[in-house]
Order: C-alpha cells, then structure tokens, then sequence
C-alpha cells in the first residue's frame, strides 16, 4: 500500500541513486567491445532509439527488434507480467517507427512439478497469448527452460519467472523515430495516463528496500490506445522523438532522451500524485515524445481531434535538469553516473 511508504525528503539524492542503479544504468562497458555498426546495418547507432534498427539494403523498409522482460512484475503477477512483456517490446518497435510483426521467447522457470511453478507457467502463458492476439503478433517459436533455482535451507528456491519476449517489426525508413530530445525549448509531453502507483518499481526496492509488491497498473486496452497515437504521430510527423516509459518511470525516461545531446529538461510534477509516484513509479501504458514549438499547434489539433489522454510536462534546456522550479545538476553530472556506474562495479 503506497499509503505506508514514507515519501522522501531528498529526491535529488534518490534521482542520483536510481541513476547509479545497476538495473538501469548503460551497460556500454559490455556493447562497446563489439562491432556496434554490424556491417553499417545498424541505423540506431548515431541517434538512440527504443529498439535496435536494422537496414534491409535495397528497400524503403527497416527491421526492427528487441528483447523485453521484467521479471519483478511477472513474479508479483504472471498473467499482468507476461502481458506487460509483450506490450513493452510492441511499445519499443511502435516508438521507433515500426509496426510489430511477431515474438519468439524464452520461458524460464524453476521445477514445474512445484505447483507454484506450475501455476506461473500456466498464467504467463495466457497473459502472453492476450497480449499476442491483441497486437497481432503471432509466437514463431521459442524455447522453455525449466529447474532453474537453487536450494536454500533444505528448500527449492526457484529463479523469478522470466519469460523473456524477442519482438520483431517492420516499418519505413522514412518513418524512423529516435528517444533523444532535439533541441532546446521543444515541448515535453506525457502521452497516457500516470497512477499513485509504485509498485514493484526499482525505486521502491533501492530506496525502501521493498524487493515483493503489487505488478505496476497494466490495461491491455490503455496500452493499445497509445501506442496506436503514437504509430500515427510518428507518420504525420508531429513529432521530434519518442521513448516509453520503463523500469525507473518518468525521470530515467527523461534522463535518457536527454544524454545524447547534452540536453536538460524543466518540468512540473502533478499535484494530485505523489511526487514519488509521479517521478519513479512504473505504471504502464506511457510515452513521451517532445514536440517543435512550431508542429505544437498541429500536435494539440491531432490530440483532440483523437480524444487522446496526454499532458504537457515541461520542455527542454540546454543542460540544465529542473523539476517543480528546483534545480536538480546538470546533464552531465547524470551522464557520467548512468555511463559509468556498471564499469565500475565491474572493476570492483
């Protein structure tokens, strides 16, 4: 119950901790040893975007791919986590410009003869089937992996269900869309709706060491309305990028589009949440995308005219992270914390 967690008094210091988090920061250390341009295929290398694009040299069409799980909100609820699995991965490929196509997966679990277990697999598998047969993407195969655990005082303990969703897609190159803002002064705006919701959220595990709650709200429903929206933004060009919001909510989101050109953002969190809920909480079914002062007008006229939920957050500066009129630091204090946080736990 959200009622029962104490609301911080430091969120700066929390902004910087959940930076640093293991679970969200870069993991560059690891890509940047490998041939990132794979053979000049890979069109997402220069501008960042939800999922990897791949080149189909000779055509107007791109591919594009990702892989997607949080295992947190499939153990707090197998049927709503699956789900969200596969609607994260549609959401990474509609955000890029693409159209999701199909899934293949890896379904790990520990001893289906523990009923537990069992009843984990069973409901993934429903949740994962809703979710396809909703964006029509069929599972071209896949792979299941159990007895995955260990014992622990003379007992089973299984690893969190993990059913780890491979997505393809396919889309116009035309229509490639980046995560980073690109310029100062574009309008910020949250497409969907944010819930009082911290569940199972990183920030209620670093900072609370909450490490079991409730799955993040979730609608099948919600989730297609928005990423409909934002496909059909995206071919009309209104607009400058898109990202969804993931593991560490609203301010990684924003930390994230903002690294690659040494952007800021100024925004304001709403007054009928809590700022907690509203900075880090996890629900689903969100977007942001930044918008030009002068597609604004026309943006606003497609918004209404679709009876979308959205609001305006703020907008981007040149470096300079401001939340609710309180300056937060710089870019690029963030920047390095998010790109060198694994290395160094590594050379630890």
């Amino acid at each position: 119950n959200i009622d029962f967690i104490e609301e911080p008094t430091n969120y700066k210091e929390i902004s910087e901790k959940l930076t640093s988090s293991l679970n969200l920061c870069s993991r560059n250390w690891v890509y940047n040893q490998y041939d990132s341009m794979v053979g000049t295929i890979n069109m997402s290398t220069n501008s960042p975007s939800d999922s990897a694009i791949v080149n189909l040299k000779g055509t107007e069409k791109s591919l594009f791919m990702t892989v997607d799980c949080n295992s947190k909100y499939v153990h707090a609820d197998p049927k709503i986590g699956a789900m969200i699995a596969v609607s994260e991965a549609a959401r990474n490929i509609v955000c890029s410009g693409g159209k999701p196509l199909a899934i293949t997966n890896c379904l790990n679990f520990g001893n289906p003869y523990n009923p537990e277990v069992y009843w984990q697999f069973v409901n993934v598998i429903k949740g994962m089937k809703e979710a396809c047969e909703k964006f029509n993407t069929p599972v071209t195969g896949g792979n299941v992996s159990f007895y995955n655990q260990t014992a622990s005082n003379n007992s089973e303990v299984p690893v969190f269900p993990t059913p780890t969703i491979g997505m393809i897609g396919l889309g116009d190159k035309r229509n490639i869309m980046s995560l980073d803002f690109k310029g100062k002064s574009d309008l910020i705006y949250l497409i969907g709706e944010t819930r009082n919701d911290i569940g199972s959220s990183e920030y209620l595990q670093s900072s609370h060491n909450i490490r079991l709650s409730s799955v993040p709200y979730f609608n099948l429903e919600e989730e297609y309305m928005v990423q409909t929206i934002v496909s059909d933004l995206i071919k009309n060009n209104l607009i400058q990028s898109a990202h969804d919001i993931s593991e560490g909510g609203l301010f990684i989101n924003l930390l994230e589009s903002s690294m690659s050109l040494n952007l800021g953002f100024d925004i304001t969190t709403s007054s009928e949440l809590r700022k907690d809920a509203f900075l880090f909480g996890e629900s689903q079914s969100r977007i942001v995308v930044s918008v030009s002062e002068i597609h604004e007008d026309k943006f606003l006229d497609f918004m209404k005219k679709n009876n979308s939920n959205f609001s305006l957050l703020g907008h981007v500066t040149k470096g300079e992270i401001r939340i609710d009129d309180e300056v937060f630091g710089d870019i690029d204090k963030y920047k390095s914390i998010y790109n060198t946080s694994f290395s160094k736990f590594i050379d630890s």
